[in-house]
């Protein structure tokens, strides 16, 4: 669950983001300069927390008063072994020694739902984690780490799929299909696509995230709309915005069939007036946003 540090909304002193030129990232970033929020904003080239000498070069950037959202992470896209489980696990200790020097007024930490289970039922924040390969591990050892930091006030996101214009992941879903008609005119399924998964637009993370800042939000909360669909769903909505003809087409599964519901009722209780661009408009939006022809 959540809790609000302010009743009403206001703005934090200065927003630090770090991770600023990542998918989620870039549109967080747009939406804080679109409100004219205080901004400092790092990407690897500024900062690579990778490295040791980031935890002083981070600190001498940071004020005390500073709200930070940890965005900074090695994505699967860009391995899922042991060498870049160990990379991300030490960007977060480097960020945990800056902010042990410095301090900070409010942490946001984003984490992923890889550290959930997949179980019959509905997945709320007071699911038990239980990671099922080394990208989920790590997002709970950084959440564990973050949370020594005993006197910061700290909010942990836990995002669902999250699909956008601007996504360089290529993961299975709305974006990869996009591409892959644009590319050949068809879309590749495992098996019949049954699998149901949530999925939210980058826009809705973002605005999900500035309600967080303003609010000084702390506890656990699962970004994610509610409903879930089905990947053949997924695809037949992609394939509706190209004029032309587009195959769905089966591929061998190489796993079983999962799949992924949430109850999302500490989302709308903290936010009762939050609203989800639709998975249709958002795909529609996705076309828009390109300007590529579609025919």
């Amino acid at each position: 669950m959540i809790l609000h540090g302010y009743a009403d909304p206001r703005n934090p002193a200065r927003v630090v983001l770090l991770g600023a030129r990542g998918f989620i990232g870039g549109a967080l970033r747009r939406r804080l300069e679109e409100a004219r929020f205080d901004l400092r904003a790092f990407g690897s080239a500024d900062i690579d927390l990778t490295h040791p000498a980031s935890a002083e070069q981070l600190s001498k950037a940071l004020r005390p008063t500073d709200a930070v959202v940890m965005l900074a992470a090695l994505t699967p896209d860009k391995g899922r072994d042991i060498a870049t489980l160990m990379k991300n696990l030490a960007m977060m200790q480097h960020l945990c020694a800056a902010l042990e020097r410095s301090g900070c007024s409010h942490l946001i930490y984003f984490s992923s739902d890889a550290v959930y289970p997949f179980t019959a039922g509905r997945v709320n924040e007071e699911t038990p984690a239980a990671p099922h390969d080394l990208y989920g591990a790590m997002h709970l050892a950084r959440e564990l780490v973050a949370r020594s930091l005993a006197r910061i006030p700290l909010l942990i996101l836990r995002p669902t799929l999250v699909y956008g214009a601007e996504d360089t992941h290529n993961a299975y879903g709305p974006n990869r299909f996009r591409r892959s008609v644009q590319a050949d005119g068809r879309i590749q399924l495992f098996g019949e696509g049954e699998e149901t998964r949530d999925h939210i637009h980058v826009d809705d993370v973002a605005a999900l995230t500035v309600r967080c800042l303003e609010r000084r939000s702390t506890g656990v909360l699962n970004a994610a709309t509610g409903i879930s669909t089905s990947f053949r769903e997924v695809a037949e909505l992609v394939a509706a915005q190209f004029s032309r003809p587009v195959e769905i087409v089966r591929a061998p599964r190489a796993n079983a069939v999962t799949h992924r519901h949430y109850d999302v009722t500490e989302l709308l209780k903290g936010f009762p007036d939050f609203r989800f661009v639709t998975l249709r408009d958002g795909i529609a939006a996705i076309e828009r946003r390109t300007e590529k022809p579609n025919g």
